[in-house]
């Protein structure tokens, strides 16, 4: 599957305590217009795995190449990843990646366990977009890359 160029997203909650937990993803497209559905993808052994187990919402922030320390941040394991500077929030008070092509608020539709990984469907309720001619961030050959 390294041979297939993906978008990269970073995806967002609060945990039971208030705590933002997130974590990098390439696993991510749409499900359906009508009503709007995204899926995601997680490792059930991700540090965040409880929070996206439990939580009502989250936010998804589909990055530029420019976000390519974020995209690491939230990718490593063990790592404070709200740490750093290059964060924002959605109305509701998610945490997203300030600047990012979209920025997408969810309701959790439905939750599939599929090997070792959830299945995370979201009913999208806002939709922000960031700079039209901006280029996205793929994923692809295990590193992070830039479209030509």
């Amino acid at each position: 599957m390294a041979r297939f160029a993906a978008g990269v997203v970073v995806v967002t909650t609060l945990g039971g305590s208030g705590r933002p937990r997130g974590f990098t993803a390439s696993s991510f497209c749409s499900v359906s217009l009508d009503p709007p559905l995204i899926l995601v993808c997680l490792a059930n052994t991700a540090d965040s795995f409880e929070a996206f187990d439990s939580c009502r919402h989250f936010a998804v922030s589909v990055l530029r190449p420019e976000h390519k320390p974020l995209a690491e941040q939230f990718a490593a394991k063990g790592t404070d990843k709200f740490a750093s500077s290059g964060l924002s929030r959605t109305p509701d008070g998610l945490p997203t990646v300030a600047g990012a092509l979209v920025e997408l608020d969810c309701e959790v539709f439905a939750r599939h366990p599929a090997g070792d990984h959830t299945i995370l469907i979201g009913r999208v309720s806002d939709a922000r977009l960031g700079e039209a001619t901006a280029t996205p961030m793929v994923y692809y050959e295990k590193d992070f890359r830039s479209l030509a």
